[in-house]
Protein backbone atom coordinates (compact mmCIF):
# COMPACT_ATOMS: atom_id res chain seq x y z
CA UNK A 1 0.00 0.00 0.00
CA UNK A 2 1.33 3.07 -0.87
CA UNK A 3 0.00 6.28 0.87
CA UNK A 4 -0.58 9.57 -1.07
CA UNK A 5 -2.47 12.89 -0.36
CA UNK A 6 -4.15 15.22 -2.71
CA UNK A 7 -2.56 18.41 -3.81
CA UNK A 8 -4.53 21.37 -5.62
CA UNK A 9 -1.17 22.74 -7.13
CA UNK A 10 0.72 25.77 -6.04
CA UNK A 11 -2.16 28.05 -5.12
CA UNK A 12 -3.35 25.00 -2.34
CA UNK A 13 -2.98 26.56 1.18
CA UNK A 14 -1.98 23.24 1.67
CA UNK A 15 1.60 22.89 1.09
CA UNK A 16 3.69 20.68 -0.28
CA UNK A 17 6.18 21.58 2.86
CA UNK A 18 3.02 20.75 5.21
CA UNK A 19 2.22 17.57 3.48
CA UNK A 20 5.82 16.36 3.63
CA UNK A 21 6.00 16.69 7.82
CA UNK A 22 2.62 14.13 7.74
CA UNK A 23 4.18 10.87 8.13
CA UNK A 24 4.20 8.24 5.41
CA UNK A 25 2.74 10.13 3.18
CA UNK A 26 4.89 8.86 -0.32
CA UNK A 27 3.18 10.69 -3.24
CA UNK A 28 0.98 13.49 -4.36
CA UNK A 29 -2.68 13.11 -6.06
CA UNK A 30 -2.77 15.90 -8.28
CA UNK A 31 -3.84 17.69 -11.85
CA UNK A 32 -3.93 20.88 -13.94
CA UNK A 33 -6.55 22.43 -12.83
CA UNK A 34 -6.17 25.14 -15.29
CA UNK A 35 -6.87 22.80 -18.06
CA UNK A 36 -10.20 23.15 -19.31
CA UNK A 37 -12.07 19.90 -19.92
CA UNK A 38 -11.23 18.54 -23.46
CA UNK A 39 -7.71 20.14 -23.87
CA UNK A 40 -4.69 19.02 -24.36
CA UNK A 41 -2.12 18.82 -21.03
CA UNK A 42 1.51 20.76 -21.54
CA UNK A 43 4.36 18.81 -21.18
CA UNK A 44 6.16 21.49 -19.76
CA UNK A 45 3.45 21.94 -17.45
CA UNK A 46 3.65 18.37 -16.25
CA UNK A 47 6.87 18.50 -15.59
CA UNK A 48 6.64 21.74 -13.52
CA UNK A 49 4.72 19.82 -11.42
CA UNK A 50 6.81 16.76 -11.47
CA UNK A 51 9.60 19.14 -10.83
CA UNK A 52 7.66 20.56 -7.65
CA UNK A 53 6.77 17.49 -6.02
CA UNK A 54 10.23 15.81 -6.27
CA UNK A 55 11.70 18.53 -4.55
CA UNK A 56 10.01 17.74 -1.24
CA UNK A 57 10.16 13.94 -1.97
CA UNK A 58 7.41 12.90 -3.75
CA UNK A 59 6.24 11.16 -6.45
CA UNK A 60 3.48 12.25 -8.92
CA UNK A 61 2.05 8.78 -9.75
CA UNK A 62 -1.55 9.31 -9.75
CA UNK A 63 -3.44 12.05 -11.34
CA UNK A 64 -6.82 13.32 -10.13
CA UNK A 65 -8.41 13.89 -12.33
CA UNK A 66 -7.90 14.45 -16.60
CA UNK A 67 -11.76 15.24 -17.16
CA UNK A 68 -13.41 13.92 -19.51
CA UNK A 69 -15.49 16.47 -21.67
CA UNK A 70 -19.01 16.41 -21.83
CA UNK A 71 -19.54 15.45 -25.78
CA UNK A 72 -17.61 11.93 -24.85
CA UNK A 73 -20.48 11.33 -22.47
CA UNK A 74 -23.46 12.99 -24.51
CA UNK A 75 -22.20 11.07 -27.83
CA UNK A 76 -21.76 13.67 -29.78
CA UNK A 77 -19.89 14.17 -32.99
CA UNK A 78 -17.24 16.20 -31.40
CA UNK A 79 -16.06 13.64 -29.11
CA UNK A 80 -13.46 11.82 -31.39
CA UNK A 81 -11.56 15.34 -30.87
CA UNK A 82 -11.65 15.39 -27.49
CA UNK A 83 -10.55 11.73 -27.37
CA UNK A 84 -7.79 12.03 -29.21
CA UNK A 85 -6.47 15.05 -27.07
CA UNK A 86 -7.07 12.34 -23.97
CA UNK A 87 -4.91 10.13 -25.32
CA UNK A 88 -2.03 12.45 -26.10
CA UNK A 89 -2.60 13.52 -22.73
CA UNK A 90 -2.26 9.66 -21.64
CA UNK A 91 1.18 9.47 -23.39
CA UNK A 92 2.87 12.75 -21.87
CA UNK A 93 1.77 11.71 -18.66
CA UNK A 94 3.23 8.51 -18.65
CA UNK A 95 6.49 9.94 -19.28
CA UNK A 96 6.39 12.01 -16.30
CA UNK A 97 6.17 8.88 -14.72
CA UNK A 98 2.50 8.55 -14.39
CA UNK A 99 0.99 5.70 -13.06
CA UNK A 100 -2.92 5.91 -12.40
CA UNK A 101 -5.27 8.41 -13.72
CA UNK A 102 -8.70 8.78 -11.78
CA UNK A 103 -11.38 9.57 -13.84
CA UNK A 104 -15.28 10.08 -13.74
CA UNK A 105 -18.22 9.57 -16.15
CA UNK A 106 -20.25 11.86 -14.19
CA UNK A 107 -23.01 13.90 -16.48
CA UNK A 108 -22.58 17.75 -15.46
CA UNK A 109 -21.76 17.19 -11.78
CA UNK A 110 -18.14 15.33 -9.79
CA UNK A 111 -19.95 15.58 -7.10
CA UNK A 112 -22.64 16.92 -4.91
CA UNK A 113 -23.53 18.41 -1.82
CA UNK A 114 -25.88 20.88 -0.28
CA UNK A 115 -23.43 22.24 2.56
CA UNK A 116 -20.17 22.92 2.44
CA UNK A 117 -19.34 23.91 5.94
CA UNK A 118 -22.27 22.18 8.04
CA UNK A 119 -21.44 22.79 12.05
CA UNK A 120 -21.27 19.52 13.81
CA UNK A 121 -21.34 18.64 17.50
CA UNK A 122 -17.92 19.15 18.46
CA UNK A 123 -17.88 22.38 16.50
CA UNK A 124 -16.19 21.18 13.51
CA UNK A 125 -17.68 21.76 10.11
CA UNK A 126 -18.25 19.17 7.48
CA UNK A 127 -19.56 18.35 4.00
CA UNK A 128 -23.16 17.30 4.17
CA UNK A 129 -25.61 16.24 1.58
CA UNK A 130 -29.77 16.68 2.56
CA UNK A 131 -32.00 14.42 -0.05
CA UNK A 132 -35.13 16.37 0.21
CA UNK A 133 -32.75 19.79 -0.58
CA UNK A 134 -31.79 18.46 -3.56
CA UNK A 135 -35.05 16.64 -4.17
CA UNK A 136 -36.89 20.02 -4.42
CA UNK A 137 -34.51 22.50 -5.10
CA UNK A 138 -33.39 23.74 -9.11
CA UNK A 139 -30.04 22.96 -9.99
CA UNK A 140 -29.31 26.61 -10.62
CA UNK A 141 -30.05 27.77 -7.08
CA UNK A 142 -27.97 25.40 -5.97
CA UNK A 143 -25.24 26.29 -7.97
CA UNK A 144 -25.48 29.66 -6.74
CA UNK A 145 -25.63 28.40 -3.38
CA UNK A 146 -22.33 26.20 -3.70
CA UNK A 147 -20.44 28.51 -5.11
CA UNK A 148 -21.24 30.87 -3.03
CA UNK A 149 -20.08 29.04 0.08
CA UNK A 150 -16.85 27.97 -1.57
CA UNK A 151 -14.60 30.71 -0.07
CA UNK A 152 -13.41 31.69 -3.95
CA UNK A 153 -11.24 28.46 -4.29
CA UNK A 154 -12.33 26.58 -7.63
CA UNK A 155 -13.11 23.16 -6.49
CA UNK A 156 -13.09 20.06 -8.82
CA UNK A 157 -15.64 19.22 -10.82
CA UNK A 158 -16.86 22.67 -10.00
CA UNK A 159 -14.88 24.40 -12.65
CA UNK A 160 -15.91 28.36 -14.21
CA UNK A 161 -16.36 26.97 -17.75
CA UNK A 162 -18.56 24.39 -16.61
CA UNK A 163 -20.80 25.97 -14.51
CA UNK A 164 -20.69 28.58 -17.35
CA UNK A 165 -22.72 26.63 -19.77
CA UNK A 166 -25.10 24.50 -17.43
CA UNK A 167 -28.78 25.50 -18.31
CA UNK A 168 -27.47 24.45 -21.70
CA UNK A 169 -25.79 20.83 -20.45
CA UNK A 170 -29.05 20.17 -18.78
CA UNK A 171 -31.18 20.93 -22.04
CA UNK A 172 -28.71 18.40 -23.43
CA UNK A 173 -28.91 15.54 -20.92
CA UNK A 174 -33.01 15.92 -21.19
CA UNK A 175 -32.98 12.85 -23.89
CA UNK A 176 -29.65 10.87 -22.62
CA UNK A 177 -31.02 7.39 -20.66
CA UNK A 178 -28.82 4.96 -18.94
CA UNK A 179 -28.09 2.45 -21.45
CA UNK A 180 -26.50 5.93 -23.57
CA UNK A 181 -24.36 7.00 -20.62
CA UNK A 182 -23.24 3.45 -20.42
CA UNK A 183 -22.68 3.18 -24.62
CA UNK A 184 -20.90 6.50 -24.52
CA UNK A 185 -18.54 4.99 -21.80
CA UNK A 186 -17.86 1.68 -23.65
CA UNK A 187 -17.44 4.09 -27.13
CA UNK A 188 -14.26 6.00 -24.62
CA UNK A 189 -12.54 3.10 -23.08
CA UNK A 190 -12.61 1.24 -26.32
CA UNK A 191 -10.90 4.28 -27.60
CA UNK A 192 -8.30 5.17 -24.63
CA UNK A 193 -7.90 1.74 -23.15
CA UNK A 194 -5.02 0.58 -26.22
CA UNK A 195 -3.54 3.50 -25.39
CA UNK A 196 -3.29 3.07 -21.88
CA UNK A 197 -2.09 -0.70 -22.18
CA UNK A 198 0.53 0.91 -24.14
CA UNK A 199 2.00 3.50 -22.16
CA UNK A 200 1.39 1.46 -18.60
CA UNK A 201 -0.80 3.74 -17.33
CA UNK A 202 -4.43 2.36 -15.42
CA UNK A 203 -7.57 4.47 -16.37
CA UNK A 204 -9.41 4.04 -12.97
CA UNK A 205 -13.06 5.31 -12.85
CA UNK A 206 -14.32 7.01 -9.77
CA UNK A 207 -17.24 5.83 -8.33
CA UNK A 208 -20.64 8.36 -9.08
CA UNK A 209 -21.18 10.49 -5.58
CA UNK A 210 -23.32 9.98 -4.34
CA UNK A 211 -24.80 6.88 -5.89
CA UNK A 212 -27.96 7.31 -6.85
CA UNK A 213 -29.46 9.87 -9.35
CA UNK A 214 -29.94 14.01 -8.90
CA UNK A 215 -31.59 16.27 -10.80
CA UNK A 216 -32.96 13.51 -12.96
CA UNK A 217 -29.41 13.21 -14.70
CA UNK A 218 -27.95 9.48 -15.20
CA UNK A 219 -25.85 7.85 -12.90
CA UNK A 220 -24.35 4.80 -14.22
CA UNK A 221 -21.48 3.88 -12.06
CA UNK A 222 -23.31 3.41 -8.60
CA UNK A 223 -22.90 -0.54 -7.20
CA UNK A 224 -21.41 -3.71 -7.55
CA UNK A 225 -23.32 -4.86 -10.50
CA UNK A 226 -22.51 -1.04 -12.03
CA UNK A 227 -18.77 -2.09 -11.19
CA UNK A 228 -18.99 -5.25 -13.12
CA UNK A 229 -20.95 -4.56 -16.02
CA UNK A 230 -17.75 -1.66 -15.96
CA UNK A 231 -14.80 -3.93 -15.82
CA UNK A 232 -15.87 -6.64 -18.35
CA UNK A 233 -17.07 -4.07 -20.95
CA UNK A 234 -13.27 -3.90 -21.70
CA UNK A 235 -11.35 -6.58 -19.70
CA UNK A 236 -7.75 -5.41 -19.27
CA UNK A 237 -5.96 -4.60 -16.36
CA UNK A 238 -5.86 -0.90 -17.88
CA UNK A 239 -9.28 -0.50 -17.15
CA UNK A 240 -9.10 0.01 -13.56
CA UNK A 241 -11.22 1.09 -10.39
CA UNK A 242 -10.84 4.16 -8.29
CA UNK A 243 -13.06 2.53 -5.16
CA UNK A 244 -14.31 5.13 -3.17
CA UNK A 245 -15.94 4.26 0.36
CA UNK A 246 -17.69 7.27 0.82
CA UNK A 247 -19.43 7.10 -2.56
CA UNK A 248 -20.62 3.84 -2.04
CA UNK A 249 -21.42 4.36 0.70
CA UNK A 250 -23.77 6.83 0.18
CA UNK A 251 -25.92 4.19 -0.47
CA UNK A 252 -26.69 2.06 2.28
CA UNK A 253 -27.49 -0.87 -0.07
CA UNK A 254 -23.79 -0.74 -0.74
CA UNK A 255 -21.88 -3.59 0.98
CA UNK A 256 -18.33 -1.49 0.68
CA UNK A 257 -16.44 -3.94 1.97
CA UNK A 258 -17.89 -7.11 0.25
CA UNK A 259 -17.05 -4.81 -3.12
CA UNK A 260 -13.76 -4.48 -2.31
CA UNK A 261 -12.92 -8.20 -1.60
CA UNK A 262 -14.75 -9.18 -5.23
CA UNK A 263 -13.02 -6.27 -6.90
CA UNK A 264 -9.80 -5.94 -4.83
CA UNK A 265 -7.32 -7.08 -8.42
CA UNK A 266 -9.02 -4.11 -10.63
CA UNK A 267 -8.69 -1.49 -7.91
CA UNK A 268 -5.65 0.96 -9.11
CA UNK A 269 -6.33 3.64 -6.20
CA UNK A 270 -8.59 3.67 -2.77
CA UNK A 271 -10.41 6.84 -1.56
CA UNK A 272 -10.59 6.08 1.88
CA UNK A 273 -13.34 8.31 4.15
CA UNK A 274 -16.35 8.10 6.41
CA UNK A 275 -19.66 9.27 6.36
CA UNK A 276 -22.60 8.64 8.95
CA UNK A 277 -26.16 8.32 6.49
CA UNK A 278 -29.11 8.90 8.31
CA UNK A 279 -32.72 7.18 7.83
CA UNK A 280 -33.86 10.13 6.10
CA UNK A 281 -31.68 9.72 3.03
CA UNK A 282 -29.22 12.51 4.40
CA UNK A 283 -25.49 12.06 5.11
CA UNK A 284 -22.41 13.86 6.44
CA UNK A 285 -18.63 13.36 6.20
CA UNK A 286 -17.16 12.18 9.50
CA UNK A 287 -14.06 11.75 10.91
CA UNK A 288 -12.01 8.53 9.39
CA UNK A 289 -12.97 6.64 12.46
CA UNK A 290 -15.29 3.66 11.96
CA UNK A 291 -17.14 4.14 15.21
CA UNK A 292 -17.79 8.05 14.02
CA UNK A 293 -19.69 6.79 10.68
CA UNK A 294 -21.74 4.06 9.13
CA UNK A 295 -18.51 2.57 7.28
CA UNK A 296 -16.14 0.47 9.32
CA UNK A 297 -12.76 1.75 7.86
CA UNK A 298 -11.19 -0.95 9.89
CA UNK A 299 -12.85 -4.00 7.94
CA UNK A 300 -12.00 -1.64 4.42
CA UNK A 301 -8.65 -1.69 5.47
CA UNK A 302 -8.46 -4.73 6.59
CA UNK A 303 -9.76 -6.26 2.96
CA UNK A 304 -7.18 -3.79 1.71
CA UNK A 305 -4.40 -5.60 4.03
CA UNK A 306 -5.55 -9.21 3.57
CA UNK A 307 -5.30 -9.05 0.15
CA UNK A 308 -1.82 -7.31 -0.24
CA UNK A 309 -2.93 -4.21 -1.67
CA UNK A 310 -0.11 -2.36 -2.89
CA UNK A 311 -2.06 0.14 -5.11
CA UNK A 312 -2.13 3.64 -3.69
CA UNK A 313 -4.62 4.71 -0.49
CA UNK A 314 -5.69 8.82 0.06
CA UNK A 315 -7.25 9.76 2.75
CA UNK A 316 -10.03 11.56 0.97
CA UNK A 317 -12.77 14.30 2.53
CA UNK A 318 -12.11 15.49 5.73
CA UNK A 319 -14.06 18.15 8.33
CA UNK A 320 -12.76 21.32 8.50
CA UNK A 321 -11.09 21.91 12.29
CA UNK A 322 -9.41 23.85 14.41
CA UNK A 323 -10.67 27.14 12.74
CA UNK A 324 -8.64 26.22 9.58
CA UNK A 325 -9.49 28.26 6.27
CA UNK A 326 -9.48 25.59 3.61
CA UNK A 327 -11.18 24.15 0.63
CA UNK A 328 -14.24 22.59 0.99
CA UNK A 329 -13.42 19.06 2.44
CA UNK A 330 -9.64 19.49 1.88
CA UNK A 331 -7.86 20.80 4.89
CA UNK A 332 -4.69 19.36 5.89
CA UNK A 333 -5.76 18.55 9.66
CA UNK A 334 -8.29 16.37 9.53
CA UNK A 335 -6.87 14.40 6.20
CA UNK A 336 -3.54 14.02 8.28
CA UNK A 337 -5.48 12.44 11.26
CA UNK A 338 -7.02 10.30 9.04
CA UNK A 339 -3.69 9.24 7.49
CA UNK A 340 -2.49 8.76 10.73
CA UNK A 341 -5.50 6.22 11.51
CA UNK A 342 -5.39 4.64 8.02
CA UNK A 343 -1.24 3.81 8.99
CA UNK A 344 -1.96 2.84 12.20
CA UNK A 345 -4.62 0.13 11.55
CA UNK A 346 -2.24 -0.99 8.91
CA UNK A 347 0.48 -1.09 11.29
CA UNK A 348 -1.30 -3.10 13.25
CA UNK A 349 -2.43 -5.63 10.92
CA UNK A 350 1.47 -5.48 9.95
CA UNK A 351 2.82 -6.42 12.77
CA UNK A 352 -0.51 -9.56 14.01
CA UNK A 353 0.67 -11.01 10.83
CA UNK A 354 4.45 -10.97 11.37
Amino acid sequence: MQMTFRWYGKDDPVTLEKIRQIPGVQGVVWALHHVPAGDEWEMDDILEVKADAQRYGFNIDVVESVNVHEDIKLGLPSRDKYIENYKKTLEKLAKAGVKVVCYNFMPVFDWTRTELFHKMEDGSTALFFEKAKITNLDPMAFVKEIEEGSKGLTMPGWEPERLSCLKTLFERYRTVTDEDLWSNLEYFLKAVIPTCERVGIKMAIHQDDPSFSIFGLPRIITCRDSLKRLLSMVDSPANALTLCTGSLGSNPENDVVSIIKEFGGRIAFAHIRNIKRFDNGDFIETSHRACDGSIDIVEVVKAYHDMGFAGYIRPDHGRHIWNEDCRPGYGLYDRALGVMYLLGIWDTLEKAKQ
